[in-house]
């Protein structure tokens, strides 16, 4: 069993919602220190002086980047190990819902969590963490796994490829070189403002109208930010290598096989 006592995370996307609520919940776990990464530098100050407030000074550092550039998350990698001396967790949670303009989404989701995820798996982690595993956590939505979601076409898209990213780097013989886990957790609707405010994100209105058509004939169950981070504490201490994960409805969250044919 993985301890988060101790260790030191990067979040990123840890300004607000699930990001800060998962910084929050490592933080209630003991973990050393966290820098949270976020490219809205207005949320910084506050964010800092609120953790400060709740569990006392020193423990976060914010730093301004934006996800979809290699050479920032790189950067930020190296201050963070600068400054807390050691890596140990990385949890890639930064993402966005813009249907209109795909190729920032594309770019945040997909590039941003691969560029998170290859840094910390090729060398931050394997060079600077502190016991003898690494973590990486990826969030993805449950609509990287639903059979189909005809009105969300690119998100579901840059999240299944985060699944898939997770799967790949997370194969035991990766395990056996580095001992760096790298595991997924899928959250289905939870209240953040991402999930309240997109109607004028959709690629297509007719889009929009579907999905508020399936909301009234199957109304949403919504979970808070904070029920989500405690899934991610519990995955990222007892989660198998490779593993996928699912939090929804407040419920505890479950594995999910997942099958490749055999001929």
């Amino acid at each position: 069993m993985f301890s988060v006592g101790g260790k030191v995370a990067i979040v990123t996307g840890g300004a607000q919602g699930i990001g800060l609520a998962i910084v929050k919940e490592l933080l209630r776990n003991d973990a050393k220190g966290i820098a949270i990464l976020d490219m809205k530098s207005d949320l910084g100050k506050p964010v800092v002086e609120e953790i400060n407030n709740e569990f006392g000074a020193g423990k976060v550092i914010f730093l301004n980047v934006d996800v979809r550039h290699r050479n920032e998350v790189e950067c930020a990698m190296q201050k963070t190990v600068a400054h807390f001396k050691h890596l140990d967790i990385v949890v890639n949670n930064a993402g966005i819902f813009n249907e209109i303009e795909w190729e920032k989404s594309i770019e945040v989701n997909l590039t941003g969590t691969s560029n998170g995820t290859v840094l910390a798996f090729k060398h931050y982690l394997p060079s600077y963490k502190s016991g003898n595993e690494g973590v990486i956590l990826n969030i993805a939505s449950v609509a990287a796994v639903q059979p189909t979601l005809p009105y969300i076409p690119i998100y579901s898209a840059t999240k299944s490829g985060v699944v898939s990213l997770t799967r790949s780097l997370g194969h035991s013989a990766h395990y056996q070189r580095n001992t760096v886990r790298v595991m997924a957790l899928c959250p289905n609707y939870t209240t953040t403002e991402m999930t309240l405010s997109k109607e004028n994100r959709f690629m297509i209105p007719e889009f929009f109208n579907y999905q508020t058509q399936l909301d009234l004939e199957s109304p949403p169950v919504f979970q808070e930010p904070e029920h989500v981070a405690k899934a991610a504490v519990e995955i990222i201490g007892k989660g198998k290598n490779g593993s996928v994960w699912i939090s929804e409805y407040s419920n505890a969250p479950y594995e999910i096989e997942m099958y490749f044919s055999k001929k």
